[in-house]
């Protein structure tokens, strides 16, 4: 595997309001933002993120609220907020291209619509928000960042809701943020689904893993169906919600292909 060097990458501060956001920069080249799943660090992208910069990207992993160097508050906000103290870590950079993992895709999206004239592309990874979840996933996630769960309980939980059958959900035995959860919880139920949920005008590419029982890959055939040429969707056999550690090469692949396509 290969991973992004830490002492290579650089750590910077950005300020939003009363909010300091603490991020990693690596690459050169064209910048692309990354934005980590529910309650999930933004560490989950080091190998992707590698993958990037080797191709000649540029990539920004800014923490959220309540994790690593990022502080602010925690209460009363929206995906607008969680977008704009993401965007403050692109200050240099224009155009972007966002790739959002599960939650992560919903604020790539209201970046996209918040910031149309700079965010020209956007990858949605295990986009959900449509069809249901499978029976018993919900009751899984909530159990994932539930800290009174034995360690077997937990692990139970994570495979079920995250993790295709066969694949080894110890990669993410550690990592959850039960506080960030609420708090990105709180700020999709306080925010209007016709906000985000367009993307702005940005091409869009969707990776749907064919066993994710929480963004079950209906979803991505949904989001083709309804926003047509501007979709591109790629489903990956093996994989469930976490996808990124159970299939890196394929998700690099398809996110290398999409952004090696021409702009129109």
């Amino acid at each position: 595997m290969t991973f992004v060097d830490t002492a290579l990458a650089e750590t910077r501060t950005a300020s939003n309001g009363e909010a300091v956001i603490e991020y990693q920069i690596d690459g050169k080249g064209p910048a692309v933002l990354m934005i980590a799943s529910l309650g999930r660090p933004v560490s989950d992208f080091n190998e992707l993120s590698a993958k990037l910069v080797e191709a000649g990207y540029s990539t920004i992993r800014p923490q959220p609220r309540g994790i690593g160097g990022s502080t602010g508050p925690m209460n009363g906000l929206s995906l607008r907020d969680l977008a704009a103290d993401a965007m403050m870590s692109t200050a240099d950079y224009n155009p972007i291209i966002v790739v959002g993992h599960a939650f992560g895709q919903r604020v790539a999206r209201m970046l996209a619509a918040q910031y149309a004239d700079r965010v020209k592309r956007v990858v949605m990874l295990a986009a959900g928000g449509k069809a249901r979840m499978l029976p018993g996933a919900g009751e899984a996630l909530r159990a994932v960042f539930d800290a009174a769960l034995p360690a077997e309980q937990h692990m139970d939980a994570v495979r079920f809701a995250f993790f295709a059958p066969g694949n080894d959900p110890a990669v993410w035995r550690d990592g959850w943020y039960p506080a960030v959860a609420q708090m990105q919880t709180a700020a999709t139920q306080a925010s209007k689904v016709e906000d985000w949920w367009g993307a702005g005008k940005a091409r869009l590419l969707v990776v749907q893993g064919l066993q994710d029982v929480v963004a079950p890959p209906e979803n991505g055939r949904l989001i083709k169906d309804e926003f047509g040429d501007r979709v591109t969707l790629q489903e990956i056999d093996g994989a469930g919600h976490a996808m990124l550690p159970e299939r890196p090469k394929e998700i690099a692949a398809a996110i290398l292909n999409f952004l090696n396509q021409p702009s129109e």
